[in-house]
């Protein structure tokens, strides 16, 4: 068990731990248009968990999205609901910890309480939750539901979304709730999850969402850029955690290109980032996203650009073995906890990784063996 009372993989020893990411959503990471990009299929999570599992990575964490980002690939355009994801690679694991992401503008906590108190129930205690405050307009559209202007009344509803199934799960009699977002009289949550303390992770990079987040989680997930960006990034939310008393772990996403050489790496990443990318959706993820803001040179746009199309604007991990945990143990030194993993295709490439990177890994002190 952890400090903060966590248990399972999620608090154990390894200096950086991993995850893998976006597996619920077609094409995963990477906005390409390239004919063998991922296969979201439910037999391919299977596959992939069962061999996670088994490697000892920590976690699998999914992206709760309702519409697809169009271009010739409608990127995202098929996802796999999270928490009943979360519920059958749960019922077909043993060890990993599997988090379900959940809007808290699209959810109702009491709903929230019961689905995922339930879900840890049939996994025997693996269950995270990613609380997702949503900025997406064209998902609040879909709902009808009308966008908040500002981060602030968004992440407002979060907290109080939050409370409210924190309340749920540990309120021995009836109550009533009077908030400015809910409302309700004789609410009561039964079953409760089986861990004592649920692990919470949450996603920002805004300064109101990292407030949340050093509020709230355990585990902070944030993009990072480069090394040294990484390093101040971390001061900062170790800073912002202490201030109230509290300790987070800070995470990072990563993409992964994994290759005997750094040419055939280099080559892979050129066909399907650059020549075939759907920059059709590129353009618009970023736009939604906000990252055509004037505050950002054209020299960082480009690189944002390139780095939207490899994998949603994660970490490129592009290489031999020998240089992706030279990398992994760079970023490690930084402070960061640990980061998620997504692959062009995680079924087939994942097995190289782990047979691979995982041992270098082991040899400098970062993971221990399964």
């Amino acid at each position: 068990m952890s400090a903060n009372g966590i248990t399972g993989r999620m608090a154990n020893q390894n200096k950086l731990k991993l995850g893998i990411f976006s597996a619920n959503c077609s094409s995963g990471m990477a906005v390409t248009k390239i004919p063998e990009r991922w296969d979201n299929s439910w037999e391919n999570n299977i596959k992939l968990v069962q061999m996670c599992d088994e490697a000892g990575i920590e976690f699998m964490l999914p992206i709760a999205r309702w519409i697809g980002y169009g271009g010739d690939t409608d990127f995202h355009g098929s996802v796999l609901e999270t928490v009943t994801w979360a519920a059958g690679l749960l019922a077909l694991s043993k060890e990993i910890q599997i988090f379900a992401t959940v809007h808290t503008a699209f959810n109702h906590p009491i709903v929230s309480a019961k689905q995922l108190a339930t879900i840890d129930q049939l996994g025997g205690g693996r269950m995270g939750l990613n609380v997702v405050a949503g900025w997406n307009k064209p998902e609040y559209d879909a709902f009808g539901v009308e966008l908040p202007e500002g981060h602030d009344e968004r992440y407002e509803r979060a907290q109080e979304w939050f409370e409210y199934l924190q309340k749920l799960w540990s309120e021995e009699k009836a109550f009533d709730w009077n908030g400015k977002y809910f409302q309700g009289t004789g609410i009561y949550g039964n079953p409760r999850p089986v861990q004592s303390r649920v692990p919470i992770l949450n996603a920002a990079a805004s300064q109101q969402g990292r407030s949340f987040a050093t509020n709230n989680a355990d585990f902070l997930l944030t993009p990072v850029f480069d090394f040294d960006q990484a390093s101040e990034t971390v001061k900062e939310l170790d800073r912002q955690a202490a201030a109230i008393k509290r300790e987070i772990g800070v995470f990072t996403i990563s993409a992964v290109v994994c290759r005997p050489t750094q040419k055939e790496a280099e080559e892979y990443l050129d066909y399907y980032a650059n020549q075939n990318a759907d920059w059709e959706a590129v353009d618009y993820l970023m736009k939604l996203q906000g990252m055509h803001a004037q505050s950002f040179s054209a020299d960082a746009l480009a690189n944002f650009r390139d780095r939207f199309a490899a994998g949603h604007g994660a970490y490129p991990l592009v290489g031999t073995p020998d240089h992706i945990a030279d990398e992994l143990e760079k970023l490690s030194e930084t402070g960061l906890r640990g980061t998620t993993l997504a692959f062009v295709d995680y079924v087939k490439e994942f097995p190289y990784f782990r047979d691979e990177v995982l041992p270098r890994l082991e040899k400098k002190g970062l993971r221990s063996s399964t």
